[in-house]
């Protein structure tokens, strides 16, 4: 996996990644940092990461046992150190999976696998941060 990320002198505080996969991403600071508040936080790209990583699991898990899924969203909360380096040290993660009679140990046991075997950023975010994980199950 390879990633070449290049600062935008002219911006003040922005970024453009370019990842291997040839897709562009520009994270900015706030403006009391330098920024101009025009793009995301490089940590808040970690915390989106870690969510399409395991929601990814997720619905991959349960397509795979044949459950008819159609949706699925994750809410992040983050909480961090508040000296440097300001690791997450609380993740929370609330799921809210969509489908037609999902059960939800079927749901339980997907978003499981993802932390405990699968999902390596909430494996790695996991070594300094507490994962606070909860879902619903929806009809639809």
């Amino acid at each position: 996996m390879e990633c070449t990320v290049n600062w935008w002198p002219a911006s003040g505080m922005a970024f453009a990644a370019e990842t291997g996969s040839g897709h562009l991403v520009t994270m900015d600071g706030a403006a009391e940092g330098g920024g101009r508040n025009l793009a995301p936080r490089p940590m808040e790209l970690l915390l989106a990461g870690a969510g399409g990583c395991t929601a990814y699991d997720v619905v991959l898990i349960l397509k795979r046992g044949r459950h008819d899924v159609r949706g699925c969203q994750v809410k992040l909360t983050a909480q961090r150190a508040e000296q440097d380096p300001k690791v997450f040290t609380r993740i929370g993660m609330h799921f809210v999976v969509t489908g037609r009679q999902l059960s939800a140990a079927a749901v339980e046991r997907a978003i499981a696998l993802s932390h405990e075997k699968y999902c390596s950023a909430t494996i790695m975010l996991g070594q300094t941060a507490e994962l606070v994980v909860t879902h619903e199950v929806v009809e639809g």
